[in-house]
């Protein structure tokens, strides 16, 4: 019992060290925050291209074990996929609206999921303790996926700053790219536009 207490509070000051900590831009921790910067500066035609892609297939698991693919994108009209690591200030900041938002529209039209760049699958159980506690504290309640091959090979393989932040339609296409937090109106204003100009199905 003591025991549990004890880690319930050691977690909560690592959490509270990452909130006050700046976040280390890119899935690798030992890129700095230039790079988010830097990232935020890509050009407009690399940017297009890219959006302008198909998801690679991915195979994966959630923090519940379940499995989850790339078919998950046909589900709503348009997904939100938001790439956060458990070091990263900026991105738990925002995961409390992005909880929010996951709650406010009909699964139909939008699905949010995250994904942990720094947690891979099959991690230690201290690491998936800690993404748990962190899901829970910042009430981020959509399904997040753990690290792996497949999405680290594919979807984001070009990732090198977090939070990054793909908007992806029914059909499986990268239509935005946002690197960097922002608060929920802006993340409303971006799905909403998506929206109007995605013709139901």
């Amino acid at each position: 019992m003591m025991k549990k207490y004890y880690k319930k509070c050691l977690l909560s000051c690592i959490l509270a060290v990452s909130l006050l900590c700046g976040c280390a831009g890119g899935t690798d921790a030992g890129e700095s925050e230039e790079g988010a910067a830097r990232q935020d500066t890509e050009s407009v035609s690399e940017q297009e291209e890219k959006d302008s892609s198909a998801v690679p297939d991915f195979e994966g698991n959630d923090m519940e074990g379940n499995a989850v693919t790339s078919e998950i994108f046909s589900g709503s009209r348009l997904t939100m996929v938001n790439v956060w690591a458990t070091y990263c200030s900026p991105c738990l900041n925002e995961m409390p609206e992005l909880g929010e938002l996951a709650r406010e529209y009909d699964k139909e039209d939008f699905q949010l999921i995250g994904i942990v760049s720094n947690v891979p699958e099959g991690a230690d159980e201290e690491k998936l303790e800690l993404v748990e506690v962190l899901i829970e504290q910042t009430e981020a309640d959509y399904p997040h996926l753990l690290l792996n091959e497949s999405l680290n090979d594919g979807l984001l393989s070009g990732v090198s700053a977090v939070p990054t932040t793909f908007f992806i339609g029914q059909d499986g296409k990268i239509l935005d790219t946002v690197v960097g937090a922002r608060d929920k109106a802006a993340w409303k204003e971006i799905i909403d536009g998506i929206l109007e100009e995605s013709p139901e199905s």
